[in-house]
């Protein structure tokens, strides 16, 4: 069994005993003290008396006061203020048996204690920012005016290697399954290089880069040196759990980590942490041949530097996807604008041929509309095809699916490897069988790899799964089969964007409407499943509309005059506006497609929980609402019957502009009605502004208003055509009887 063969799951769980952010011990470089909320020492580690000239034994249990002056530990003690994980910089002055001695104080808090490191240094003074500025600040500027992203990522190698002076400095780029590969280097003419190599997940499991994602920095001067053990290594608090050390700067190397380094002939490493989009991109890993420590403040400013690159590198990586995304979204406007145009929908697809391969950048196609096939480019044949989708209906119910490595997915495939390792495959209605599928042919790799990526993982002949340092980095070649080039998330989204908008076009032609949608004209409940799939879609874009115009009137204010900042304004006020048309559109459909739960339902207890939401979400609000007697127990939906009762008392007191507001409702028997085809005729009655009789049918039309968006507390529009749904649903109807400026009763039957 390969490293290939094993199951990721396996490879995280051989680390996931040992937890490394719990360690028992730190570099022997510093010294470490645990403190209690009092600043009382609870633990040390164990070289106090070659660094501070004090026993461990004479520290623990004692005030930090022992330690450190008046002024030194009120500032210490601010760091219980500040939120976990946050380190806190100081310069210390300590009186110890060889008189006065200067540290880097480094300060933080866990769950239960307060991490205070030392390490010495030179001199009490911090570096001035004249100094931090001849440092950084070229670097800054050489890389903000490049912008390749390669040679950017080279030039941050060859600036860190300037600033650290170490042997080699790395920029290694993880993918989207840990393993990653050196994108840039600057190293020693005498050294191997490792540029182009590949790397396994293995190597950096995903609990070491949970670690490099939290502390942007890691710095180990001696792989070499003996760690120093804290002494107490349980929890004073708990008696059981050793202190987190997640966020020390002093944390001691893995085994594992020091044995991996040693074998490449590293003996010290400075790891920048490089964040895109809240997740970990990469690394520039600083390697030495001999032990080399850097001072405190020089790997703040590689800090610092490493955050800079992260924001430069966030833009540059978004501006090359941007590029290539302008042109599918060019190609893509071109072709939806065809088949707008057109008078055949299929015929539009699939003609002229390159264009539909174009928008996703496929050398195949294939449309799938009412079981006939129509194929373009390089593709399986029909029958394949049909297969294929077969699968992909039994195996996936998304509407897009998408895979590089077809044939390790669907073994049938490796009989069309040539043409369709890889597949994206895009569902048009989820009623109907209209499909969109993309191929690309298999791409031999040979992928270049530092040593052997399976000797990191040993499996005994009982299956047992071990993880050890790999011992060798030569060039090692991998040939990489049944897989295609990857699809890029642009390419994806051009996809679904070409979905969404053959939804729209769809809709807005009669015609082909009442082709690609002749059972649902047929059926109300296909009519609402339909209504239901092209709503959900549309809010996609939508909510894009929004966000982007959001982002412009949080980030671009600025930039715009008075009129701009309105408009942008309206823009967001509107697709808020169109988010609830659409979800009253989706309540509609779905009101369409359930199954009623009916059940004997005592309207008492119904009315009395709709009457307590109401009022509990109106608290300023003033009515009344008469119950003249009570009501019956009938057969009915309850969770439907309570949005009716809702929606109805809502509009009453919606539309009421009385001092005095008031609604009643009640029910008429058999005796008391004209209908006698029903027990019971209901009622909702109110005082309010009352609605003319030409509007009496037209109200419960769905979206339609009687007021401006403004007038009345706004709304949809949707609750009366909601409510007679509902109602229509449990077989009865929905009427008003009005008189404007009176008030109103609307009337309703159950059957």
């Amino acid at each position: 069994m390969s490293q290939f063969e094993v199951n990721p799951t396996q490879i995280t769980n051989l680390i996931q005993h040992e937890p490394i952010e719990f360690s028992i011990s730190i570099q022997p470089h510093g010294v470490l003290l645990a403190l209690n909320p009092q600043l009382v020492i609870l633990q040390v580690s164990n070289n106090t008396e070659d660094l501070l000239g004090k026993k461990p034994d004479d520290l623990l249990g004692q005030p930090l006061s022992n330690l450190l002056d008046t002024k030194q530990v009120k500032a210490i003690e601010q760091c219980w203020q500040q939120e976990r994980g946050r380190v806190n910089c100081f310069k210390l002055c300590i009186e110890t048996s060889k008189g006065k001695q200067y540290f880097d104080g480094m300060a933080h808090s866990t769950e239960s204690s307060l991490i205070l490191e030392l390490e010495p240094t030179d001199s009490v003074n911090e570096i001035s920012f004249l100094s931090f500025h001849a440092l950084a600040g070229e670097a800054i500027a050489k890389m903000r005016k490049t912008s390749n992203l390669t040679d950017f990522l080279q030039l941050v190698a060859s600036e860190v290697q300037k600033i650290t002076g170490f042997d080699r400095v790395m920029v290694y780029e993880f993918d989207h399954m840990g393993a990653g590969s050196v994108v840039a280097e600057i190293k020693r003419h005498n050294l191997s290089p490792y540029l182009g190599l590949h790397y396994p997940a293995t190597d950096l499991p995903e609990q070491v880069r949970e670690l490099y994602r939290r502390n942007l920095l890691r710095f180990i001067p001696n792989l070499n040196a003996q760690p120093v053990e804290l002494v107490s290594v349980e929890n004073p608090e708990t008696h059981s759990t050793p202190v987190d050390l997640s966020f020390c700067v002093l944390r001691s190397a893995h085994p594992c980590c020091v044995e991996y380094h040693q074998n490449m002939g590293v003996a010290a490493i400075l790891v920048i942490a490089l964040i895109k989009e809240q997740k970990l991109w990469g690394l520039v890993a600083c390697h030495n041949q001999t032990h080399k420590h850097i001072p405190y403040e020089v790997r703040k400013i590689c800090e610092f530097l490493g955050q800079i690159v992260s924001r430069e590198l966030e833009h540059k990586v978004n501006q090359s996807q941007l590029d290539y995304r302008v042109k599918l979204q060019s190609l893509q406007s071109d072709f939806i604008e065809s088949i707008s145009q057109a008078d055949n929908f299929k015929e539009a697809l699939v003609n002229p041929q390159p264009r539909l391969l174009d928008i996703v950048d496929a050398q195949g196609a294939a449309v799938y509309l009412d079981d006939e096939i129509t194929l373009l480019g390089s593709t399986p044949n029909i029958e394949q095809v049909r297969l294929l989708i077969d699968w992909v209906d039994t195996s996936n119910g998304d509407n897009l699916f998408s895979t590089d490595s077809l044939p390790k997915l669907y073994p049938e495939a490796v009989d069309f490897k040539d043409t369709a390792s890889g597949l994206l495959l895009l569902r048009i209605s989820k009623v109907r069988r209209y499909y969109i599928l993309w191929f690309r042919p298999e791409v031999i790799q040979t992928v270049s790899w530092a040593g052997d990526p399976n000797e990191s993982i040993q499996v005994d002949a009982n299956g047992n799964v071990t993880l050890c340092p790999r011992a060798s980095f030569e060039r090692w070649q991998q040939t990489v089969r049944l897989t295609s080039l990857p699809w890029k998330p642009c390419e994806l989204d051009s996809a679904i964007a070409l979905r969404n908008a053959i939804v729209g076009i769809v809709l807005s032609k009669a015609d082909e409407l009442a082709r690609m949608n002749l059972e649902l004209e047929r059926s109300n409940r296909e009519l609402a499943s339909f209504a239901f799939a092209a709503s959900h879609d549309l809010k996609e874009p939508l909510r894009g509309i929004h966000n982007y115009s959001s982002v412009l009137l949080e980030d671009y204010a600025q930039l715009l005059d008075e009129d701009g900042i309105e408009y942008l304004q309206t823009v967001v006020s509107l697709s808020q506006r169109m988010e609830t048309l659409i979800n009253s559109l989706l309540r509609l459909s779905q009101l369409g497609q359930a199954k009623l739960q009916l059940e004997a339902t005592d309207l008492n207890e119904l009315l009395d929980q709709v009457i307590h939401l109401l009022r509990a979400s109106r608290p300023q609000g003033q009515f009344d609402i008469r119950i003249p007697r009570l009501l019956p127990t009938i057969e009915c939906d309850p969770v439907l019957l309570s949005e009716v009762f809702s929606n109805l008392i809502i509009n009453a007191l919606k539309y009421n502009d009385k001092p005095e507001k008031w609604v009643e409702i009640g029910y008429l028997t058999t005796e008391e009605q004209q209908e006698t085809s029903v027990a019971f005729v209901f009622y909702i009655r109110d005082n309010g502004i009352g609605i003319p009789e030409h509007h009496h049918e037209s109200i419960f039309r769905l979206f339609k208003r009687l007021h401006s968006q403004e007038k009345y507390g706004g709304g949809a529009g949707a609750g009366l055509a909601i409510s007679k749904k509902i109602v229509e649903r449990h077989g009865g109807r929905i009427w008003v009887e009005s008189v404007v400026d009176v008030g109103s009763t609307f009337y309703f039957t159950l059957e």
